[in-house]
């Protein structure tokens, strides 16, 4: 399912990563969360992701290959999925995972496809 060598990011809908996460037998991918902390106040999703805010890149960067699995397929996100796009080709310039896919629609479309409770902004 995850592919192994790839330039810019995989799409992945809502539906589809809330079906991953859903079943017991696949493999959970990393989730990365790049929006900024007021916009993670008011929709924030309601499984574990890691939160690295692009506003504050020069305070993570340097340390992105400990706070990442280089092991795990990664699902970058953000509100709709543009800075999460650019985040994850970032990913696969640097080496850092050589698996990314990018949460089409971000939160809005997890909010409007899967998760109905989760604010829309």
């Amino acid at each position: 399912m995850f592919n192994m060598n790839q330039h810019t990011p995989l799409n992945i809908s809502a539906k589809e990563l809330n079906k991953i996460l859903e079943d017991k037998s696949s493999e959970k991918p990393f989730i990365v969360d790049v929006r900024e902390d007021d916009e993670i106040a008011i929709a924030s999703f309601a499984f574990s992701v890691l939160h690295l805010p692009l506003s504050k890149v020069a305070s993570w960067s340097k340390n992105i290959e400990e706070l990442l699995p280089n092991d795990q397929p990664i699902v970058v996100v953000c509100h709709a999925g543009v800075r999460s796009l650019n985040f994850g080709i970032w990913l696969l310039e640097q080496g850092i995972s050589k698996c990314v896919w990018n949460l089409v629609g971000g939160i809005d479309a997890w909010s409007t496809d899967v998760d109905q409770s989760v604010p829309r902004y």
